[in-house]
């Protein structure tokens, strides 16, 4: 058993500050003409009432492609890229912090990270270009999951990976994105740029503004610069098979979850589910001994991870085949608390994050009830990927979905839309269309 533990080589007033708004020294802020050239670009839409939609690798737009969500002014919106202000400017790999320009991508900095036996610990999904699924191909010739690698083509930003704020399979354990960014440097919609954290761990001056950025889609401003927490690659991976129905693989995590454990990640799929361990050797070893289980080879084991951190195992191809054939179908996203049981969910969903994150593919017409049900279990549901809508699609489907998604007004929808107001008054930025229905106006 010890030899399937994969063990790798050692490596407030919200809105009216009282005090000064944290404006970067002129030097400091012009020293890359890239940033400088950014500047200038907004200050300039700023002052001509133009729109402009932020981009790096641009491998995230499939999000933000449903017109019943978006602005229609995202469609008329120029592009704002970011990819010319790349590099990673500091990286102090025993104070575990790294800052990275927002244009970076991601696999290059991941892989500074390994170079030092570090990571980022919540495992950013590596999105490839727009609709680069493929049908599930095996074969050892093809990328380790079968699929075309992540990194062809457009690659995915550290600018985009904050902004979005997605995680990958560990983020139960380990934390959000939001949790690992210590500072940034935002230029906001009146072209000021602006700093707010810093580059240590235990930073409690001033407002954390840092970590609201992660996870708003572009709407407050540009992250131009971000500092991040990093972590050590686990010295210990094991990844543990059980066959169980929906209904006992939450009530095994939920048990599991209150115990000393050195669990890390999980998914149920078509009555199977799969634990992944990470930790000290004695810690998973232990544990795999205590848990049980069929234990599976570390080379299937990282692929198979791999695979769901990036969309591209074979849930996910099969929904974006469904997707392809049927465009007023989507992938639905129900973030949920981990103890919420099983939900109506219709056909084939996929469970992550201990049962906090559930997939499934579903209708339009079905948009309604998922919402409900996840309402009533305490989360949230929304859309995160559809096929192509057709302009003139089914008109009673299209109208229960812009119904869905119209402007929200719940206290905390106020709360952002000031926000977006007090960081970019002239509404310069198009936000992506995760947070859109909360930056729309209200009539």
């Amino acid at each position: 058993m010890d030899e399937a533990i994969h063990t790798p080589a050692p490596t407030p007033p919200l809105l009216a500050p009282a005090g000064p708004v944290p404006l970067v020294d002129a030097g400091e802020a012009f020293a890359a003409a890239p940033l400088r050239a950014l500047v200038e670009r907004v200050r300039a839409a700023a002052a001509d009432g133009a729109r402009l939609r932020i981009t790096g690798g641009d491998t995230k737009h499939f999000v933000s492609l449903d017109p019943a969500v978006n602005p229609a002014g995202d469609a008329l919106a120029e592009e704002l890229s970011l990819r010319d202000l790349a590099g990673i400017v500091n990286y102090e790999p025993t104070e575990l912090v790294v800052t990275v320009r927002a244009g970076t991508p991601l696999a290059e900095l991941e892989a500074a990270l390994a170079e030092r036996g570090q990571c980022l610990p919540f495992e950013p999904p590596r999105f490839g270009p727009a609709r680069a699924l493929a049908p599930w191909d095996p074969s050892p010739e093809a990328s380790p999951i079968g699929l075309p690698a992540p990194t062809a083509g457009r690659r995915g930003t550290v600018g985009g990976m904050v902004a979005a704020g997605l995680a990958g399979p560990s983020r139960a354990a380990v934390g959000s994105v939001r949790d690992h960014v210590l500072g940034v440097l935002l230029l906001d919609g009146r072209a000021r740029l602006m700093r707010f954290g810093g580059e240590v761990i235990k930073n409690v001056a001033g407002y954390d503004v840092s970590r609201l950025v992660a996870g708003s889609w572009g709407a407050l401003g540009v992250a131009c610069e971000v500092s991040l927490k990093v972590m050590p690659i686990a010295p210990a991976t094991c990844t543990l098979r059980f066959d169980l129905d929906q209904a006992g693989a939450l009530e095994t995590l939920n048990a599991w979850a209150g115990q000393p454990l050195p669990l890390d990640a999980s998914v149920w799929w078509r009555d199977t589910l799969c634990v992944r361990l990470r930790g000290a050797a004695a810690a998973v070893h232990a544990a795999t001994v205590r848990l049980g289980g069929e234990v599976i080879p570390p080379e299937l084991a990282d692929a198979f991870w791999s695979g769901l951190r990036d969309h591209r195992d074979e849930f996910f191809a099969q929904a974006q085949a469904r997707l392809d054939a049927d465009p007023f179908l989507a992938l639905w996203r129900l973030s949920l608390p981990a103890t919420a049981p099983v939900l109506p969910l219709g056909h084939d969903p996929l469970v992550e994050w201990g049962g906090a994150q559930r997939w499934v593919v579903a209708r339009d017409t079905e948009g309604p009830a998922l919402v409900a049900a996840a309402l009533a279990a305490g989360g949230s549901a929304r859309p995160f990927r559809r096929g192509s809508f057709p302009a003139g699609g089914d008109p009673v489907e299209t109208s229960l979905h812009n119904a869905e998604c119209g402007p929200r007004t719940d206290p905390l929808a106020v709360i952002q839309r000031r926000l977006k107001t007090a960081f970019d008054p002239h509404g310069v930025f198009v936000a992506g269309a995760p947070i859109a229905r909360e930056m729309a106006p209200v009539a």
